[in-house]
């Protein structure tokens, strides 16, 4: 896989990232979700003075990419093929911390949704898969066609909020009885029709929701969220920040309620830090992105 400079897009609140982020000289900085490098290429630009820079993400593809993007700091980096909610374990394992300040945009790429393949966008027709990590098995074909029809409801109440829940749920029950729904645009097809026509939103997709929930429950993001939001301050200094860029109210309100509960640190964003209409208007997929920071105490 080549990278193309049409994968390069700017990546989401860069400025606020670096401005918090701020690391001492000689330290270790991690980007838990690299995705294609763009916050990691800023950071080691901004701060050549860092010693290290550990990049890690679930998706091989985007991986190899950003490994690409990152060459000229090729001796300074530390590339790793995991999750975030592994990032204690394998820094502890592998004697690289304690860190300067860890990094988590928990948003999907654009490279995952334009060219992955794997059937993230309603509006490509693509296997149903949803996987960031294609090592792992189960798909959104798997979730689509086997779960219970309350199971379906459940994950997308709870994942997409979504209030025509039970009537998408009722849908794909009845249409799989007839063949199995195994590409996105079945699902986003199906979804339309499913919820009344008055009723689609104005701004967003109808399956918006439904595709963000089925792509959340393949992918465990919310537990993997948990167990990173409960570990990773164990391998920070004291004096260093932990940033998180989340897209969803669930995330953020998870997050939220971590940093005031943890009394390993402290929280240096009483509300969270937003796009600026001027970021928004060049990006429009930041609009719901919010940043929260904490600061690990001594």
């Amino acid at each position: 896989m080549t990278l193309d400079i049409a994968d390069l897009h700017e990546p989401v609140l860069l400025q606020e990232v670096l401005e918090f982020l701020s690391p001492e000289p000689g330290g270790v900085i991690v980007d838990a979700t690299l995705g294609m490098g763009g916050h990691s290429q800023a950071i080691l630009e901004r701060f050549p003075e860092i010693a290290h820079l550990i990049g890690m993400d679930r998706d091989a593809d985007a991986l190899a990419l950003a490994s690409e993007r990152l060459s000229p700091w090729r001796e300074k980096i530390t590339f790793f093929h995991a999750n975030f909610s592994d990032l204690s374990d394998l820094v502890q394992a592998e004697r690289l911390g304690p860190v300067d300040g860890v990094l988590m945009d928990l948003g999907i790429s654009s490279f995952q949704i334009e060219k992955s393949g794997r059937g993230f966008s309603f509006r490509k027709d693509e296997p149903l898969d949803m996987r960031m990590n294609s090592s792992t098995s189960i798909t959104a074909a798997d979730l689509v066609n086997q779960l219970p029809e309350e199971k379906l409801q459940e994950i997308l109440l709870y994942y997409g909020e979504e209030r025509w829940a039970a009537k998408i749920a009722a849908a794909i029950g009845k249409i799989r009885k007839e063949s199995p729904i195994i590409t996105s645009r079945q699902l986003a097809s199906l979804v339309e029709q499913a919820i009344p026509r008055r009723f689609h939103p104005k701004r967003i997709h109808p399956a918006t929701k439904t595709f963000q929930a089925i792509r959340i429950a393949v992918n465990r993001e919310f537990e993997n969220l948990k167990k990173a939001l409960t570990e990773i301050p164990e391998i920070l200094k004291a004096g260093a920040r932990f940033l998180v860029i989340s897209f969803h109210s669930i995330e953020d309100r998870m997050i939220k309620q971590a940093f005031k509960e943890d009394e390993r640190l402290n929280v240096l964003t009483k509300r969270p830090v937003t796009p600026s209409k001027s970021e928004v208007d060049l990006n429009p997929r930041s609009r719901s992105a919010k940043l929260r920071v904490a600061e690990k105490v001594t």
